[in-house]
């Protein structure tokens, strides 16, 4: 198994259950990390044969800054969603992070894994 990924990319969103959070709009940080074979790609040198990770970035994007989610973890399933059924990936592991969400912690949120690794 291969990886593709995208590191600490930083999204504005209304995001929160507090009133205030409904008001707005935070940064969310996310890591995406997605299995591929990227042989195809090695041997092609052609973008179509592997996760195109600056169209996955575009797409998650446009995904969150237009979302309104109550819970991370939402945003999270969201996401996950997008990846595995318009973009064909098998498995992923993904990080949402609210940075100064909770005084005295850089950041908190959720990682969660989806799919089969192979």
């Amino acid at each position: 198994m291969d990886i593709v990924y995208i590191r600490d990319l930083r999204i504005d969103t209304i995001i929160g259950i507090n009133d205030w959070e409904r008001e707005v709009r935070q940064t969310v940080s996310l890591d995406l990390e997605m299995a591929t074979d990227i042989r195809g790609a090695a041997d092609s040198d052609d973008i179509s044969d592997t996760v195109d990770y600056k169209s996955v970035a575009k797409r998650v994007i446009a995904f969150v800054e237009t979302s309104e989610f109550l819970l991370v973890e939402r945003m999270a399933e969201g996401v996950s969603d997008i990846l595995r059924e318009e973009f064909g990936v098998t498995w992923l592991r993904l990080r949402v992070s609210k940075p100064g969400a909770v005084t005295g912690a850089a950041d908190v949120g959720v990682i969660i894994e989806r799919g089969e690794r192979t």
